[in-house]
């Protein structure tokens, strides 16, 4: 052969007596065939198969098999992001003249994606008190074709009954997917409670570096896989193969991690709790959190995020506080090594839940720095909190009577 097609041409190394750890990174876009034939006949290879690498590569297929054996599902199928794994699912299970119920604790945009996209579409949808357990049943109709749940809610941390609210939909007629991010496979397992869909955001615990996006749908049943698959094929929805071992490095380590994030997460939330009324911490392992029941109940443990009301007279002093930290970062997001505060205002996203909390919500996030120094960061804000609530105490008993 000439020089370019050496170029070009790859010679046959051997592989034998080598063996890693690591899983290999294939990075593909055609994929070739052996013959005419086979070239001819890749549509019958499946969703399974490997016809095209946005479709996947041996990679891409390593992440999605791990993950279905931590969520005990038959396939899973991953996407760019978590929102795009919200979005995913809806497309797929509903149609016009449809409609999905969805927990008004969810993450915001997934209200939002149901509200700007497919409420224009012709898809309805109406939101639910995630409380509400099997009493969904009262909100059945034949459009209804998904309930969404998230358990614990975004920010505010109510743990919904989930077997109870599958029952109901089941009965009804309708699928049900889970948001499980918080909780992570490690802690919840959704498809053993009957759901149909558990809808991980990689980025966040899994990936666990806070430097890649990615999402997954894992199914309980093998047809809704192959629905997924065909709404990504025409949508042309892959990943990066280069993200997929990323968040198949993070997996190896997620355990170790969230053991340690969620056992300091729980130590701050139980010393919150003695410095502040306990009320205003929300964490699912406090027995006053809504839920606490189905939380006890239903997970083995519990994650690095939880939730701190921050009173109205605390607030004017909350955003000097958060500049004055040393070791929390201020950012959204969450799951990675790194803490994180996020200052939260969800009033405006809920619209049913009666427990909503007005004004401004900390979300906390624990991450692997050492717990003394995130204390050191935690104190003066319980210290502000207990402070104004002491002095608007004081100031009521000596306001003169009407």
């Amino acid at each position: 052969m000439h020089d370019k097609t050496l170029c070009v041409m790859r010679p046959e190394v051997s592989h034998e007596g080598f063996a890693s750890l690591a899983v290999p990174t294939y990075r593909a876009s055609t994929i070739v065939f052996k013959d005419a034939k086979s070239y001819a006949d890749r549509k019958y290879r499946g969703p399974d198969g490997y016809s095209y690498g946005l479709h996947g590569t041996p990679t891409s297929r390593t992440l999605e098999a791990a993950l279905t054996e931590l969520e005990r599902g038959v396939r899973t199928v991953l996407v760019p992001s978590g929102q795009a794994a919200i979005a995913l699912v809806m497309t797929t299970v509903l149609m016009p003249g449809a409609s999905v119920l969805i927990a008004d604790t969810a993450y915001p945009p997934a209200t939002g994606f149901c509200e700007n996209f497919l409420k224009p579409r012709g898809i309805s949808y109406k939101v639910y008190d995630p409380m509400i357990g099997g009493g969904i049943a009262e909100l059945m109709d034949p459009t209804v074709k998904l309930v969404w749940t998230e358990s614990p809610g975004s920010t505010t941390m109510e743990v919904q009954d989930i077997p109870a609210i599958v029952a109901a939909a089941h009965a009804g007629g309708a699928l049900v997917a889970c948001d499980n991010t918080w909780a992570t496979p490690l802690n919840f397992k959704p498809l053993d409670h009957g759901v149909d869909f558990s809808v991980e955001a990689l980025t966040k615990y899994v990936g666990g570096h806070s430097d890649l996006l990615m999402g997954s749908v894992s199914v309980r049943e093998l047809p809704q896989q192959r629905r997924l698959k065909d709404t990504m094929r025409m949508m042309g929805i892959g990943v990066s193969p280069d993200d997929c071992a990323l968040v198949l490095r993070g997996l190896e380590t997620m355990g170790v991690r969230l053991a340690h994030c969620a056992a300091v997460a729980i130590d701050f939330a139980q010393r919150l709790a003695e410095l502040v009324p306990a009320h205003l911490v929300l964490h699912p392992a406090l027995e006053h959190n809504p839920g606490h029941e189905f939380w006890k109940r239903d997970f083995s443990g519990a994650s690095g995020v939880f939730s701190l009301i921050v009173p109205p007279a605390a607030e004017e002093a909350l955003p000097d506080l958060l500049t004055a930290a040393k070791v929390f970062s201020i950012g959204a997001s969450w799951g990675g090594t790194h803490s994180l505060l996020a200052p939260m205002n969800v009033t405006g996203d809920r619209s049913v839940t009666a427990s909503v909390h007005p004004g401004t919500i900390l979300r906390i996030s624990i991450g692997l720095e050492d717990p003394r120094d995130l204390w050191t960061d935690l104190l003066p804000i319980a210290r502000a909190i207990a402070d104004s609530l002491h002095n608007e105490t004081l100031h009521q008993a000596e306001a003169p009577s009407p």
